[in-house]
């Protein structure tokens, strides 16, 4: 990547290391102007009023929704602004679950998930007195076609899953998996939050019939959402939220609902964030998702090997698709671990990762997770790689 990139991404400093894009990414000028310029300039809702900044304001949010839909190769009205991954998941496990599971229904899921797609499903098992089952990881914590044969059957009627794990980092057998489940009438919902910013992601070529993502994980804003979902399916849907601009008519006793995608935007929606997100669409596609795929993994790759040169250390995701390093010092605590390296100014995450039964799964409390994205370089991955010598010799000294 060339030096330009890295200046259109004014949180991007000498003294400051981010490797904690998997959590939020950075946003490039653009995506703040556009929502600067909202705020600034419109500051007006949408689909309500007949003067100047709100017919604006609706015809603005409207082009995004069909920038977005263009991105993933969808109609126009399968596409739902939501206020993030987790509503957007959250929607169709209530909304389609509750209506439609009950206990002889079963729902595929696994360890791999973040709680935001686990937590819904099992709250709706709860609720129907369907059952949970689990796909089993191979040894290194992958999904395979054949583990998921195992626990696919008539009775399945929801498959919940991610396309990229967001503590290993591995892209997952979607394609065929969807086509399995199909031929059983199982539905799939997947969560693309770790996907969308680093492969090119087609809804039709994939067949899935739920999909969902976070603007703010792909250089868009914080609180803003999609969910994308087969026409047949939001047409039946009933909406989770209820409010202003969702209804068709409302009376006593009966009230009637929009089609989609509006009645299931009730409320403001998060305008702003939509037009911030529109402009990430339109800069990841200026940059292309192939050329930043090949530049991650080099770096990736680069980051990887060094890394795992350094006696002290336990990664336990070799060979990620997607950048992501998941990591522990020995016998330190996460906790602990991440505190030496952000009194160095290097961004990182500790913790579960909003992840805890991959972690169950690996044997261990807490991780360090490092992420990569093409405004990294290798003068910083050197550094990392410096500072994590350091910081070993540091705890070992003190008694860890």
């Amino acid at each position: 990547m060339n030096d330009k990139i890295f200046k259109d991404f004014p949180q991007i400093k000498s003294d400051y290391i981010y490797f904690d894009t998997a959590a939020t990414s950075l946003k490039p000028q653009s995506v703040i102007d556009a929502v600067n310029m909202y705020n600034q300039e419109l500051s007006a809702n949408i689909h309500r009023g007949m003067y100047d900044n709100s017919v604006r304001t609706t015809s603005l949010y409207e082009e995004a929704r069909e920038i977005v839909a263009k991105f993933i190769n969808a109609g126009v009205d399968e596409v739902v602004f939501t206020r993030g991954t987790t509503s957007s998941l959250n929607l169709v496990a209530f909304s389609y679950g509750l209506n439609h599971l009950d206990e002889n229904s079963e729902i595929i899921i696994s360890e791999q998930e973040h709680h935001s797609q686990f937590l819904p499903w099992q709250e709706v098992a709860k609720k129907t007195s369907a059952k949970l089952k689990f796909i089993e990881l191979d040894k290194s914590g992958k999904i395979t076609v054949e583990a998921f044969k195992k626990v696919l059957n008539k009775n399945t009627k929801v498959v919940a899953i991610n396309y990229v794990s967001n503590v290993l980092g591995y892209i997952n057998p979607i394609k065929e998996i969807t086509r399995l489940a199909h031929e059983i009438g199982a539905i799939v919902v997947l969560d693309a939050a770790q996907a969308i910013q680093h492969i090119t992601i087609d809804v039709l070529d994939l067949d899935v019939d739920f999909l969902a993502f976070s603007g703010h994980k792909m250089l868009g804003p914080t609180g803003v959402g999609i969910l994308y979902g087969k026409e047949l399916y939001l047409e039946n849907l009933e909406p989770f939220e209820f409010g202003g601009d969702m209804n068709e008519d409302v009376e006593k006793t009966l009230s009637t609902w929009k089609s989609y995608p509006q009645k299931f935007e009730a409320g403001t929606m998060p305008i702003a964030g939509v037009l911030g997100l529109a402009e990430a669409v339109k800069y990841l596609e200026n940059l292309g998702l192939k050329n930043i795929e090949n530049y991650t993994k080099k770096l990736y790759d680069y980051f990887f090997k060094e890394l795992s040169k350094i006696k002290g250390i336990k990664i336990y995701n070799p060979n990620s698709d997607t950048g992501i390093i998941t990591f522990n010092l020995d016998n330190v605590p996460a906790h602990d671990a991440i505190s030496y390296y952000a009194e160095k100014n290097i961004a990182l995450r500790s913790g579960q990762h909003c992840a805890k039964l991959i972690h169950d799964y690996l044997g261990i409390h807490s991780s360090l997770r490092v992420s990569v994205y093409f405004y990294n370089r290798i003068e910083e991955v050197n550094k990392f790689l410096e500072v994590t010598k350091e910081a070993i010799d540091y705890f070992q000294k003190i008694g860890f």
